[in-house]
């Protein structure tokens, strides 16, 4: 997932020269009676949940609002490349799209770019918002105090484990690891006791993006202390803290002891479509530190359908680092749908995010999308409630989750981040050298925003 705006289009630049992203259509507002949707396609053409849903959606769109239309402009790439495409294409009146599906954590650095229109003078007049929960509303509202989009779920994450791996192994069925080490342990006995099985998977990378700096690295930051990034109270970012460095040793350990993937296989762009729709289906891999959504991938409407994961996969939560208090850790995130800046068609862009909304859909797509409802109406709906055997843990986890800080900055320090975790996984850099690479990337990225902390 995502380095920032500026270090994203350099780095991709080759890439899109080379035509290797590409969407549909030739740009916002050629048509006042067209709503042109951009959205991330996955790099798996065994995946379409967001795609099969957009085009039921589209269909009940057009019929309930005769000679309008909608055209889906689907960018097949990782989660890099298509940040670095929604954003190049949101610069211009041009190939802005009406509708972009955007990740909560790029809203204020996309606002600062000028690229996202605030919503709120649709949203007063909706009655559906009343039913989005606080920290959904919140994760979309900017520093400003706007609204600039509407999510459609949230997630959390913890650690998916294989109980059939687990009982050739001789560990127990029903394991939660108490602290790093319980993990690191059960690694190396899967190691030396189910041979040509992956112990653990820990994103990691650059490459992975996000999928690296938040599902993996920030697991392991979080449960080390409290706001051990940044420190809003202070409004400072945090370097030099040991609970940093633990957390780079903690990579290195699973790489160097070769508890992990191949390094050329963790480091793939495409690692978290992989391990879901390929290593952990077909029982090559043990422990896999991830979210809440990847059990879409097994669902009959997913990537890779698995009817013997609901009793093959054994749940448990991320244990703080020591098993200090509160004993566990989860990050959540969530995407919403946002209007972009120079779109020509807003009126109608918000229409369609009223379509995608309807209660029916919103239930629709939490489930689909495996996704933790942020709706309480979509909470309390039956189908929801048993659409999934990891719904009812995955939720609870969210008492204890962790959001990471959206703001402006914070796509650099994600991108340090995973040049950090890169080093300390090819063995280019031990940890106390990755991390205060990492702490010089900080101070360039932030100026005097930043606190020390041992």
């Amino acid at each position: 997932m995502r380095p920032t705006a500026p270090l994203i289009l350099a780095a991709a630049t080759t890439v899109l020269a080379a035509g290797t992203l590409t969407a549909c259509g030739s740009g916002s507002g050629s048509s006042p009676d067209t709503v042109r949707i951009a959205y991330e396609r996955s790099t798996s053409n065994k995946v379409r949940i967001m795609d099969n849903y957009l085009e039921s959606v589209k269909k009940e769109f057009e019929k309930a609002n005769p000679g309008k239309k909608v055209e889906l402009l689907p960018i097949q790439a990782d989660e890099n490349a298509y940040y670095t495409k929604i954003q190049q294409m949101m610069r211009s009146p041009r190939t802005a799209p009406d509708l972009v599906y955007e990740d909560t954590f790029l809203i204020n650095s996309d606002i600062k770019s000028g690229y996202l229109a605030p919503i709120d003078k649709y949203l007063k007049n909706w009655p559906s918002w009343q039913h989005f929960v606080p920290t959904a509303k919140a994760a979309a509202k900017a520093q400003d105090g706007k609204t600039y989009g509407v999510p459609d779920g949230t997630d959390t994450r913890g650690i998916w484990f294989n109980k059939d791996i687990f009982r050739k192994a001789g560990l127990p069925t029903d394991w939660q690891p108490k602290n790093w080490a319980d993990i690191l342990d059960a690694a190396r006995t899967i190691k030396q006791k189910v041979p040509g099985t992956v112990p653990l998977n820990i994103y990691t990378g650059k490459g992975p993006g996000e999928a690296a700096v938040m599902q993996g690295f920030e697991m392991l930051l979080y449960g080390t202390g409290a706001d051990p990034l940044y420190d809003a109270k202070q409004g400072k970012w945090v370097a030099g803290s040991k609970g940093f460095t633990d957390s780079l040793a903690f990579v290195n350990t699973v790489f160097a002891e070769k508890l992990g993937l191949d390094k050329s296989d963790a480091l793939d762009p495409n690692a978290m479509t992989n391990v879901q729709t390929d290593w952990v289906p077909k029982s090559k891999l043990a422990i896999d530190i991830d979210g809440s959504f990847a059990g879409q991938q097994w669902l009959p409407s997913g990537g890779s359908p698995w009817p013997a994961w609901s009793t093959t996969m054994g749940q448990a939560a991320m244990p703080t680092q020591y098993g200090q208090a509160p004993g566990k850790v989860s990050m959540s995130g969530g995407w919403t749908w946002s209007i972009p800046a120079k779109s020509k068609n807003a009126d109608l862009a918000w229409k369609m995010i009223e379509q995608l909304q309807t209660r029916k859909n919103a239930v629709k797509y939490t489930i689909e999308g495996a996704q933790i409802a942020c709706r309480d109406d979509v909470a309390q709906d039956p189908a929801y409630l048993k659409s999934s055997p990891g719904v009812k843990f995955f939720t609870s986890l969210v008492e204890y989750t962790h959001y990471r800080p959206a703001l402006p900055a914070y796509p650099q320090v994600s991108s340090a981040i995973g040049e950090a975790m890169e080093s300390v996984t090819t063995g280019d850099a031990g940890p106390q050298a990755a991390a205060k690479t990492y702490d010089e990337q900080l101070k360039t990225a932030v100026g005097d925003a930043i606190v020390h902390r041992p």
